[in-house]
């Protein structure tokens, strides 16, 4: 059905701001908004749900359901005081609402609010008189928040930080009175002066409820653990300081938490040992630095900084494998011939002494010359990871190559450039047998330890959505492709790649990897094992990466204590920690996500008016989503905002066309657009269409 953009389209992003401190100064005034009333009574209904609050910008909101396809709309009469992120219970009407709604179809209204967000909202402090206001321009808050003091000489003082007007904070909601105009809040951290890199990079992790400081204890507790390898350390351990071993980095990486080492056999086989960071030998469980690494879950890269998980005397000392320099380290050691057959394995704690530091553009230059130290060894490893690669592609592994952007920044923050991240052959080396290690653990657990049926965490991706794959064929049957054979998960792989061969190169190719990619399910830990779909892997977990990844310190402890003959663990205690450390990757994601979207809109903030050549991204019944070459930086031409014809979304063909002109925009179509308004608060682009 088409539906059209006469009430659709974002306000103008430039007078949010300013509409934000008009509402403060009515508000210090006296003069009071108008309340939203929740007298209306509630509608008789079909049945009653609970779910988590969405909010626009607008006002109005969605409750997502867990098991159901489709969000409920919440009108923002209906909201009662429902806010972003709130738990609540909803009764759904007999009403159904047009399409238009983003595509939904089933109106609710809130009926109680279960449980309030934890979230901080991030805003600018207000100072009018005796009253405090914290003006929030999230796209998710349509109220600005009236902090909970009699005056600004109660504001806080937070991390050597005091609050002040004009400060950036972070906001706690704690209470909406019923007769009030605006939630009421208190300040729960001072973030900075607006507009500094550090107040800004801080904002991101204060919104997603990340810290950025260990508290002193850790600090203390870390400080604590000696460095000194002792003979005691060493009893039990294999030695491979005399073995060949390297490590393959990104140029600016600080910690190293796996090696290679590599060595010929009498027999002619190879010995490939992975070797990865005993953390868990430095970091015993219940400790204050194991506390805050489970909370932490995971290290946090954001464009600028990562956010480790454990402090720097572990994560860049300790256990980071820096090259001449003994380290202790937990090893996946196999015996290789030279068809990549895996004639031989071992698993155990091992002490290593690495020999080189490669960063990747080194080890590639190395792979493609034949030329430079380990020449050889890098040579051979590299055939050997080309043959497990090829493997694993046959096997049904999916295989998507969408385009990945990384921000180069100065020593301040300031973005300089957006370039796309390569992948070669020197990332598919290290990735393959990381992977095979992650495998082989992961089955050795499961079937040769001598504990019985052991609990065990594993990396899980299950099956795609049949639905959504079946979206996805007619999407593309719109550009004149065909998605194969969807019936079982071992074909659907195969028809997915060749979905993805077909359309490479072709506007429609990103378009169509995103449709994809949506139809998967999202990777997560588990203590019950379904495989990994995407790796086409029956067996899989995460033992590669314990500095930044706590499940991976979570595999080597069960492994080492079912290799010592230790009875299976409690399943519900490892299953409760796969969910904690599932929920904190996705979060670290969505932050990391957020600042790179922060320094793109930041690299286009002195670029407005500028013409660029761009293709369609993305399209919806408000606008038209367009990335600009050769940054891919997504923006957004509101339909509203295009004045030479009135164009409608029509979902079912999936395109935009112009009533006047007949001019029709598809996913991937060629375009001219100009930079109109670079909204950093909310990280938004909008571009201006430029007729042809």
């Amino acid at each position: 059905m088409a539906t059209s953009n006469r009430k659709k389209g974002k306000k103008g992003k430039n007078t949010v701001r300013e509409g934000a401190l008009k509402r403060a100064k009515r508000l210090a005034r006296g003069e009071q908004a108008p309340l939203v009333r929740t007298t209306e009574r509630r509608s008789k209904s079909l049945e009653e749900f609970e779910g988590t609050v969405s909010l626009s910008r607008d006002g109005f909101g969605f409750v997502k359901v867990e098991g159901r396809p489709e969000d409920i709309f919440i009108p923002m009469r209906k909201l009662h005081f429902a806010l972003n992120g709130d738990f609540v219970k909803i009764a759904v009407s007999k009403h159904r609402i047009q399409a238009g709604a983003k595509g939904r179809s089933l109106e609710g209204e809130v009926v109680k609010i279960i449980r309030r967000s934890t979230k901080p909202h991030i805003g600018i402090l207000v100072v009018r008189g005796r009253q405090v206001w914290a003006i929030v321009e999230g796209k998710n808050m349509p109220y600005d928040i009236r902090i909970d003091v009699s005056g600004p000489s109660e504001l806080p003082e937070i991390g050597g930080k005091q609050a002040a007007h004009g400060m950036k904070v972070a906001v706690l909601v704690t209470d909406w009175p019923k007769r009030s105009a605006e939630p009421l809040g208190r300040v729960v951290d001072v973030l900075g002066v607006p507009g500094e890199n550090d107040t800004e990079m801080h904002a991101i992790l204060a919104e997603y409820q990340l810290p950025y400081r260990f508290e002193p204890e850790v600090e203390q507790a870390a400080d604590k653990i000696s460095e000194d390898i002792t003979p005691k350390d060493l009893a039990g351990r294999r030695d491979f300081r005399g073995v060949t071993t390297f490590t393959i980095d990104p140029a600016d990486a600080k910690d190293f938490d796996d090696a290679l080492s590599y060595r010929v056999l009498d027999n002619g086989n190879m010995e490939v040992g992975i070797h990865i960071a005993d953390v868990t030998h430095y970091v015993t469980p219940g400790s204050p630095v194991d506390k805050e690494a489970f909370a932490r879950g995971t290290s946090v890269y954001l464009v600028d900084r990562t956010i480790p998980m454990l402090p720097e005397k572990l994560s860049n000392k300790l256990c980071s494998l820096r090259p001449h320099e003994d380290k202790l380290t937990y090893s996946a050691v196999f015996e290789l011939n030279d068809k990549a057959k895996v004639i031989g394995q071992w698993f155990g704690r091992t002490v290593i002494n690495s020999d080189y530091r490669f960063d990747y553009e080194q080890a590639q230059q190395i792979i493609e010359t034949g030329e430079g130290p380990l020449a050889m060894e890098m040579g051979k490893l590299h055939a050997l990871a080309t043959i497990l690669r090829k493997q694993r592609f046959d096997k049904g592994a999916i295989s998507f190559e969408r385009p990945e952007m990384k921000v180069i920044v100065d020593e301040t923050g300031k973005p300089l450039d957006v370039v796309q991240k390569e992948s070669k052959e020197s990332n598919w080396l290290i990735e393959e047998f990381m992977l095979l290690a992650n495998r082989c653990v992961a089955e050795y657990a499961t079937k040769k330890c001598k504990a019985k049926n052991p609990t065990f965490v594993y990396r899980i991706h299950e099956d795609p959505d049949p639905e959504k794959l079946d979206s996805l064929r007619s999407f593309a049957k719109n550009f004149g492709h065909t998605l194969g054979d969807t019936s079982n998960p071992k074909t659907a792989a195969g028809a997915l790649n060749e979905l993805m061969k077909e359309a490479k190169g072709k506007p429609e190719e990103n378009a169509l990897q995103l449709l994809a990619l949506r139809s998967m399910a999202r990777a997560r830990y588990s203590t019950d094992n379904v495989g990994h779909y995407g790796l086409a892997f029956q067996y899989y977990t995460h033992f590669t990466s314990p500095i930044r990844r706590y499940p991976d310190m979570m595999v080597h402890r069960l492994l080492a204590m079912y290799m010592d003959g230790a009875t299976s663990q409690d399943k519900l205690y490892y299953e409760d920690c796969c969910e904690h450390s599932s929920v904190r990757e996705q979060i670290a994601t969505d932050a990391e996500r957020a600042s790179i979207k922060y320094k793109m809109v930041e690299y286009m903030q002195d670029k407005i008016g500028r013409l660029f050549e761009g293709h369609v991204s993305g399209l919806t019944e408000w606008g038209i989503y367009v990335e600009v070459e050769p940054t891919k930086i997504e923006g957004m031409v509101a339909l509203r905002d295009v004045h030479f014809d009135w164009f409608e979304f029509d979902e079912e063909k999936y395109e935009t066309r112009g009533k006047a002109s007949g001019r029709v925009f598809h996913l991937g179509d060629p375009v001219k657009v100009r930079v109109l308004r670079a909204n950093l608060e909310q990280k938004i682009l909008d571009y201006e269409l430029v007729e042809e």
